[in-house]
């Protein structure tokens, strides 16, 4: 059954089933606890209404959708675009029903919110606030540290501030709580969105691949009898592999969220591999984009950077 703690440092912690929620909040005491109050009342019910459609959100995402709830309906439109691949609903969940929470918060004296589904966060952000996250290096370590607010060093910091078009973060790689097709540690994706984040941030980690022999895939229903991947080759194993095929997987990664960035579906992307990291996106004042780390320069190599430095995003011009 659904369940709610509150944390120690004032935050909420929902829970139910698989869905795991962390939720943050600032501003009057009044309109926080009423926010408080819908999003228990919304999240009980969640569950159920997924449930209820989850044979036709295991199903690829074609031209028409034929889902109902809200929620299913937001899943299956940030998939669409990512239809001419295999991709089902199911792979906007975590960022869909974040995205639902948050819509509790979007009210007045509420200066800002956070809802973490499993480190795929929803944002509201009223003028002037910002948000700051930290972008996973070690997917494993950003999920204990979405869900019990353990102070782990997962990375580079970054600011979200208010006048920026992202209002939704999403982190995925083989080694998270879903499957994925290729080898990234971890793929983070800025979008307009949680469910378009999540969705995004699925693709491009499928996208960081290559064809080698040392990589151990197995097909995903020998893993999970009711997955939405069927015998479709899943990453399970990466050994350490040489600097070159690395950087050939993250070519790969990158140029598909170059074009998604490109298409207006995401506002940036950070790509990490075995200590490489790429970024596809204006991350700082005065840089447009980060290329391949081991082509760059000395001075501007992203796995050079120190794993507490903070970068701030700028506003989108």
């Amino acid at each position: 059954m659904p369940r709610c703690v509150a944390l120690t440092d004032g935050r909420l912690h929902f829970s139910h089933g698989p869905i795991d929620l962390i939720i943050q909040a600032d501003g009057a005491m009044d309109a926080v606890n009423a926010c408080h109050e819908q999003a228990w009342q919304r999240f009980e019910t969640i569950l159920s209404e997924l449930v209820s459609e989850l044979p036709a959100l295991r199903q690829p995402v074609g031209d028409i959708c034929m889902l109902n709830g809200a929620i299913a309906r937001r899943m299956w439109d940030a998939c669409h675009p990512f239809r001419a691949r295999y991709i089902t609903p199911m792979a906007a969940v975590a960022g869909a029903v974040a995205q639902e929470i948050i819509r509790c918060y979007e009210k007045p004296f509420v200066t800002r919110a956070a809802i973490n589904n499993g480190g795929d966060i929803a944002l509201h952000l009223s003028a002037g606030t910002s948000y700051c996250v930290g972008v996973c290096t070690d997917i494993d370590a950003a999920t204990i540290q979405a869900v019990y607010g353990a102070d782990l060093d997962t990375g580079m910091r970054l600011t979200i501030e208010a006048s920026m078009p992202v209002r939704g973060i999403a982190t995925s790689g083989w080694r998270g709580r879903s499957f994925s097709l290729g080898i990234a540690d971890s793929v983070t994706v800025l979008a307009a969105s949680a469910a378009q984040a999540d969705a995004a941030a699925t693709m491009i980690a499928n996208t960081v691949n290559v064809d080698d022999a040392r990589i151990k895939r197995q097909p995903a229903c020998t893993l999970k009898d009711d997955t939405d991947l069927g015998a479709i080759p899943v990453t399970v194993d990466v050994p350490p592999l040489d600097a070159e095929v690395v950087h050939e997987a993250l070519h790969y990664g990158l140029e598909r969220a170059r074009q998604l960035q490109a298409s207006g579906l995401i506002w940036s992307a950070i790509l990490v591999c075995q200590e490489q990291v790429v970024v596809a996106g204006r991350m700082a004042d005065g840089v447009a984009e980060k290329g391949i780390a081991a082509a760059m320069p000395t001075e501007q190599r992203l796995n050079a950077m120190p794993a507490s430095r903070k970068v701030r995003f700028p506003a989108m011009l």
